[in-house]
């Protein structure tokens, strides 16, 4: 303890952190002085411990127009931004200072202020709000392995991950690249954490990001740690953190293996857990995304022992919690260099902007509808396609114009990675098949066949489907230009190219034929077509129908009590 003491005066006299040659300032937090004017330690007596928990900020740094679902009706209001965030942190930590910050992944992916300072510029900003504790999301490797240990390295809190190794070559595992637990000790009670990130990232991510990790299964080494650290650590509480999507946290914590397991504190699918979905063999939680909620976790504790345990996803208000001082000075700073490029409108929407429905969204069809009109002619595309992003925080408030602004800071929240265009060409044979998979990555009944984000949205193609039917059998029809689709006929595709895919591979499918890089990129398409075509009504075409479940529905996870709202 003393050591940590030292080492937390000598950063808070630190004016700047220094990262790779370039400069962000570091302001005094208020939070410090909070977090080390702990009580004495005595133990046996009656306390309560909290743990808070951020997942999937991605970069969101400001309060924002956030979603909530009520009333079978979408509502808009502010919420969310690191300087809200900081002053509910410091309000908490003067209550409680038995309190433990973690953040679950995809912190440096998500905005432009990220992409141009390669995620430098969010590290203060980070160690600010004096975090304990990290695990890496499937986003964190964008800007490639190295500068992911760099970024994380240069984070005041420790890292766990107890699925990422180094790669050695030919397959071979190295040691981890992050400790595999981490142990809290706090007035006599052991709290231990493990970490899991999700092991299909290099299929979910550009190939390349990833290079020189081995990712594991969860299920290869979660009984052995938690025996550790039950057994031989001796921890009272024992919380395994999570990027793997709430299905398979669901999943998991109804596995054996995870016998010994208190909570699974998840990540990556930016639902909105309210009450602790209660499992086999852990309770399950997930709080939202965007830095819009902390999910809090209160422990009871009396004569030594954890008694009772209490969950509440608690909104960040933008009205409730004035922005702290001292952090939204921090945020101005770093932004200041980039602040006239950050601001500059290229574009307006007459619809909010979103992207929280599982099957179409009014971002993904504003862009489809920017490839097609850039494309169609030129390449002769049959069909635009665009991923099943989840990322990105709502848009709604309109200016004086009356309608809703879009900035350049807003175009790399929606793309932050501008990647070339591709076309190429497939059968209608391979395109069905590619549907199925796609759907099945979706709606798998079985929760561990489940990963990446939302249907994949197209245009120039109408499909039916049934959401919870049987694998391979989901689709129901499938037009092409207002045709049947022919198995045997062979159609235009247009989508973004990833990074380290093979030249056969469009939008994760495989064997297409005369594939090419068109000398466009996203950012270039979106920005031509919004200055030709402003304001834009970007309104879902129902492109995709589902036939057994709502078109608007919020989330994929099922066989539980769970709603998103």
């Amino acid at each position: 303890m003393k050591k940590q003491h030292e080492r937390r005066d000598f950063l808070k006299q630190l004016s700047a952190i220094s990262i790779g040659g370039a400069t962000f300032s570091a302001l005094p937090f208020s939070a410090e002085a909070h977090r080390e004017e702990k009580p004495q330690e005595t133990q046996n007596q009656n306390f309560t411990i909290n743990l808070l928990q951020t997942t999937d900020v991605h970069c969101q740094l400001h309060a924002h127009d956030e979603l909530f679902w009520e009333n079978g009706k979408a509502v808009f209001r502010k919420a969310g931004g690191y300087a809200h965030m900081a002053t509910y942190l410091n309000e908490f930590r003067k209550k409680n200072p038995y309190t433990f910050l973690v953040d679950t992944g995809d912190m440096f992916q998500g905005s432009e202020l990220s992409v141009k300072t390669k995620g430098k510029a969010l590290v203060p900003i980070l160690n600010q709000l004096n975090y304990d504790l990290y695990l890496p999301g499937n986003w964190e490797v964008v800007y490639y392995k190295k500068t992911m240990q760099q970024l994380l390295g240069s984070l005041n809190a420790p890292k766990v991950c107890t699925n990422m190794y180094h790669d050695l070559g030919d397959g071979k595992k190295g040691e981890l690249i992050f400790q595999p637990y981490h142990i809290w000790h706090v007035n006599g009670i052991k709290i231990g954490f493990i970490g899991y990130t999700d092991p299909l990232v290099p299929i979910r991510q550009s190939p390349n990001y990833s290079k020189g990790i081995i990712y594991t299964q969860p299920e290869e080494n979660i009984a052995y740690y938690v025996d550790v650290l039950r057994n031989q650590e001796q921890c009272h509480f024992v919380i395994l953190l999570s990027h793997l999507g709430l299905s398979q946290q669901i999943h998991l914590a109804n596995l054996p293996v995870c016998e010994g397991v208190d909570y699974i504190f998840g990540g990556d699918t930016h639902e909105r857990v309210r009450t602790p979905i209660v499992c086999k063999y852990a309770k399950v939680v997930e709080p939202g995304a965007f830095g819009s909620f902390v999910g809090k976790l209160e422990l009871t504790v009396q004569n030594g022992k954890i008694v009772k345990d209490e969950y509440e996803l608690v909104e960040i208000s933008s009205t409730r919690y004035k922005p702290d001082k001292a952090m939204e000075a921090l945020i101005a700073e770093n932004e200041h260099p980039f602040l006239e490029d950050l601001q500059t409108i290229i574009g307006y929407s007459t619809l909010p902007l979103y992207r929280y429905f599982v099957i179409e969204n009014t971002i993904d069809t504003m862009i489809l509808d920017a490839l097609y009109w850039k494309l169609q002619k030129e390449y002769n595309v049959d069909v635009v396609l665009s991923n099943g992003f989840r990322f990105c925080s709502p848009r709604a408030t309109p200016d004086k114009t009356g309608n809703i602004p879009i900035n350049s800071a807003f175009l790399y929240e929606m793309l932050p990675v501008d990647s070339t265009v591709r076309v190429a060409q497939a059968t209608g044979r391979q395109i069905s098949e590619w549907l199925e998979k796609e759907l099945n990555n979706v709606f798998a009944k079985n929760a561990a066949e489940r990963f990446g984000g939302w249907v994949v949205k197209f245009k120039g193609m109408k499909i039916t489907f049934n959401a919870h039917g049987e694998k391979g059998q989901r689709v129901q029809s499938v037009l092409i230009n207002n045709e049947p689709l022919n198995p045997d006929k062979t159609y235009t595709l247009c989508a973004c190219e990833r990074d380290g895919d093979p030249e056969d591979v469009l939008c994760r499918m495989k064997g297409v034929k005369n594939m090419k890089n068109t000398p466009f990129t996203l950012h270039m398409v979106m920005k031509d077509y919004l200055k030709a075509n402003s304001p834009v009504t970007p309104k879902p075409a129902v492109s995709a129908k589902a036939l057994d479940v709502p078109q608007d529905l919020l989330t994929q996870v099922r066989g539980v009590d769970y709603q998103f709202q």
